[in-house]
């Protein structure tokens, strides 16, 4: 099977700019650790859909005290001011953009009054305004597969879920999904063939050994494995040697690390490809 066509596709938003800034229609909490927040305005006129289940946006934070030009344009920010006055920025999967419903949906991972993100989208109130740049992204269920593997955490949930919207009618589809527990759960829908296991933190159950242990569909596979850095790592061999998934038919990446902020992650992996 060809390498899905993941190039000819609308073409992304430039880098830099001032951005996008978006309004805050409504939020609604998922579950105890998931937040969504739906963004409109007409800022969102501007915001290309680039045809990837896996599109993300980042999110920049204003720093508290600091006093930012008008308008809010991260890249001007970066030219004129001192580092520490930066504002803060954050990459966000985006579960579903609608432009002729105006709405550009985003989940957030929550952990009380921890991070920068997470907070923000516990308070948010219709009316409140946020900048982002993008989207980007790489990859989207391809329909010459002969199945679909998705395997993820809470962080790549959105994009999994919005693969599975993706995935061909009566095409095999297995996802593993890790969450801390039975009311971390959503629902997830797909005109697929769906084999879904849920698997939790607080009882255990491992992400990488339960992959590794599992019936693997026939025939060609496409795969999405994101999440956490140890687990994405841990995985990467055994899908392409053990389970024989060709490089091109395999997006994996690390989302986060244990015990690393957003800021520390991305310069870890600035320096890995140094």
């Amino acid at each position: 099977m060809a390498a899905p066509d993941t190039q000819a596709r609308a073409p992304r938003s430039r880098k830099g700019g001032p951005g996008h800034r978006l309004r805050v229609l409504r939020t609604e909490r998922l579950t105890p650790h998931l937040v969504r927040v739906v963004l409109g305005g007409p800022g969102l006129d501007g915001i290309v859909d680039n045809g990837f289940t896996d599109k993300y946006v980042k999110l920049a934070f204003p720093r508290p005290g600091v006093e930012y030009p008008t308008p809010f344009d991260v890249a001007a920010i970066r030219e004129a001011m001192p580092r520490e006055d930066w504002p803060i920025v954050r990459t966000y999967t985006v579960r579903s953009l609608d432009h002729r419903a105006g709405e550009m949906v985003i989940d957030f991972v929550v952990h009380g009054d921890t991070g920068v993100a997470g907070p923000w989208a516990l308070a948010a109130a219709p009316g409140d305004e946020i900048t982002l740049m993008g989207p980007g992204g790489a990859y989207a269920p391809s329909p010459e597969a002969d199945a679909h593997v998705l395997v993820g955490d809470e962080a790549a949930l959105p994009a999994i879920a919005a693969a599975l919207e993706h995935v061909p009618a009566g095409t095999p589809v297995h996802a593993w999904v890790q969450v801390d527990g039975p009311d971390d759960e959503l629902p997830l829908a797909t005109a697929g063939a769906l084999s879904l296991r849920w698997l939790h933190r607080d009882a255990g159950e491992d992400l990488v050994e339960t992959v590794r242990a599992a019936d693997w569909p026939a025939g060609t596979v496409h795969a999405f494995v994101h999440g956490e850095t140890g687990d994405v790592k841990a995985l990467r061999s055994h899908l392409l040697e053990d389970r024989g998934v060709p490089r091109e038919l395999l997006s994996i990446s690390g989302y986060w690390r244990r015990g690393a902020d957003e800021d520390t992650f991305q310069a870890e992996k600035r320096a890995d490809k140094a």
